[in-house]
């Protein structure tokens, strides 16, 4: 029942769409998924019999080589000459000879490295290979391997640690050796070895040249799993033994460094190797990837065929509608300007109305809460001004009676004469709007109270640009910002603080700094005071819940600053903890159209 609930929530243009997806464009999909999928995997099937044929192709070649070697230990053997050497009845003349015949062998088989007859005395014959002079070759391991096998020929694979030398240069890893006894017919006593090296290079030939898709590959190993050929950058280093050790042949997968990696394998019934295909197992049907091409721009024609079909239907249907909830969310974000327009007589047609009608009640309710809400705060504000700070003035009566006792008239007179000043500059004839060079003259008169209060705590310094001076701004800006530095910073800090005031015309707005070097905000504390600047508004409405919080009065000054000329001005703060504050005030740059003799008047009768 909630699913269902859900479903009918969903908009009409929504409905339509899924409903021919479900209809049309659905099945069309999971037809060609599965045309897809059984296409691959018969592909697949067919790969892999062609490389299992490969595989065949490249055994059928070991065992040709393998039989020509065969041959030619038996046609060595049945030699005369070779007989005599066996039995130890050979002349040195008759050396040559053998070694002459040896190398028909050689010459004819191009495979063919090296041949060496040994006798069983451990003396040998051969163009290709000697051993050493203190070795006796019958305690070879070769040789006694070929002994054990009593005439039936073998393959011993890679040599390793057989100390023969080539006089061609072919080291153990560019070589195969097969071995073979020659046994007496009658008394079945070994008369002799012969031992054959097969370059590797023809296996090579064989093998290198077979690719499995772009970067698979043959490779060869023994019976005991070590490498007779490899390419030269391979896939796998090497492969256990155990896991084709199963079967005579067949195939299987592994996981390697994240790709999947094919194996074909076949062992060779005479060679006793096992030639192994490996490849990665993205790579086993490129052809795949053309009818994978056409099959996706087949289904993309038809979705973009049906959900074309199924936008143009529901879009007639759902266009007003659609429309309506747009002016809707449009009011609930705030914009109350928006309206109707189309003409229609039918059910949208009426809502449309009504949603106007609406929204006329909605601006002239609206209008009038501003205007209430602005006489609220004019009154708060007037009600600010004439309750000066009953501390601040105690304060300041209390320095001047310490004065008075402790120091001459002139110091005195110099005080009161700031404080008047700062009274003069507050009451302004009841204007909300003073120049910039008054609003510096009054926190110049504040900053001079507070450093005859706090003499060894705290300086300050002026910098106010010239043609900004005439400027026209809110009064009692600078004052909450400097008494809060003052407060909540220098008072806190050890040693003489510095605040510092700027003034000057940027990016075509009057730009305020006001620096301290207090003990600044932690981290917190600064989020929680940009946060608050950002509600200031809200925050400030409720003055009973934040007026005793620290900050309430940059929160008041932020709140003048969004209401008078909106939330494109106000302050920004940022501090560091150990460091100090620092508020950055941004102000419309406004023309000073006032008449100065009026305010000229008026601070002389304050001055008297």
């Amino acid at each position: 029942m909630k699913r269902w609930t859900q479903i009918n929530n969903l908009p009409i243009r929504y409905k339509l769409i899924s409903h021919f997806l479900m209809i049309s464009i659905l099945p069309i999909i999971c037809l060609g998924f599965l045309f897809h999928w059984t296409t691959e995997r018969v592909l697949e099937q067919q790969a892999n019999d062609h490389t299992m044929q490969l595989i065949s192709k490249v055994n059928e070649t070991f065992s040709f080589y393998m039989n020509n070697l065969q041959s030619i230990t038996y046609l060595v053997a049945g030699d005369e000459k070779v007989d005599q050497f066996f039995a130890a009845e050979t002349k040195e003349d008759q050396t040559f000879e053998i070694q002459r015949y040896l190398r028909h062998f050689t010459t004819l088989s191009p495979e063919v490295a090296g041949i060496m007859v040994v006798n069983h005395k451990g003396e040998y014959i051969s163009n290709e290979l000697y051993a050493p002079s203190v070795m006796d070759l019958t305690e070879a391991s070769w040789y006694e391997k070929a002994i054990e096998s009593r005439g039936i020929f073998q393959i011993i694979g890679r040599p390793e640690g057989r100390r023969l030398t080539s006089i061609v240069n072919y080291q153990n890893d560019e070589v195969v050796s097969v071995v073979r006894a020659v046994t007496d017919p009658f008394t079945n006593e070994v008369k002799g070895v012969i031992l054959i090296d097969l370059k590797l290079r023809v296996i090579a030939e064989a093998v290198q040249d077979v690719r499995l898709g772009k970067t698979g590959y043959l490779m060869v190993i023994d019976e005991k799993g070590q490498n007779i050929y490899q390419p030269s950058d391979p896939i796998v280093e090497h492969i256990p033994m155990e896991w084709v050790n199963e079967q005579p042949s067949g195939e299987f997968s592994k996981t390697m460094n994240g790709k999947r990696i094919q194996y074909i394998y076949q062992q060779s019934s005479f060679a006793n190797w096992t030639t192994i295909g490996v490849f990665p197992q993205e790579e086993t049907l490129l052809e795949m990837s053309e009818i994978r091409f056409y099959l996706i721009i087949f289904i993309f024609i038809i979705m973009l065929f049906g959900f074309s079909a199924s936008y143009f239907l529901s879009h007639s249907i759902s266009k007003p509608i659609t429309q309506l909830m747009n002016l809707m969310q449009r009011a609930e974000a705030g914009d109350f300007k928006v309206r109707y327009q189309e003409r229609r007589d039918d059910e949208v047609g009426l809502l449309g109305r009504s949603f106007n009608k609406m929204i006329q009640q909605l601006n002239g309710l609206m209008r009038l809460t501003k205007k209430q809400e602005r006489q609220k705060r004019d009154a708060e504000f007037r009600s600010l001004q004439a309750n000066i700070n009953p501390h601040f003035l105690y304060n300041t009566l209390d320095t001047i009676q310490w004065m008075a006792r402790k120091r001459d008239a002139t110091d005195v007179a110099e005080i009161v004469g700031s404080l008047a000043k700062l009274f003069r500059i507050g009451l302004s004839k009841g204007k909300d709007m003073i120049t910039v060079e008054q609003e510096i003259e009054h926190i110049s008169s504040y900053l001079r109270i507070q450093q005859t209060r706090y003499r060894h705590k705290l300086d300050y310094q002026m910098n106010v640009e010239e043609e900004v001076q005439s400027s026209k701004m809110l009064k009692f800006i600078l004052q909450p910002i400097v008494e809060n530095s003052i407060y909540h910073g220098i008072k806190e800090r050890r040693g003489l603080g510095m605040i510092e005031i700027q003034a000057e015309r940027k990016q075509g707005m009057l730009h305020f700094i006001i620096r301290d070097d207090g003990v600044g905000m932690n981290q917190d504390q600064l989020k929680e005071m940009q946060l608050a600047l950002k509600e200031a508004v809200n925050r400030t409405e409720n003055p009973e819940n934040t007026r005793d919080k620290k900050g309430y009065g940059l929160l008041n000054v932020q709140a003048r600053i969004e209401l008078t000329f909106g939330d494109s001005y106000g302050m920004n703060v940022n501090s560091e903890e150990g460091k100090g504050t620092t508020v950055e005030l941004w102000l419309p740059l406004l023309p000073n159209d006032t008449d100065k003799g009026d305010e000229s008047d008026g601070v002389e009768r304050l001055d008297r």
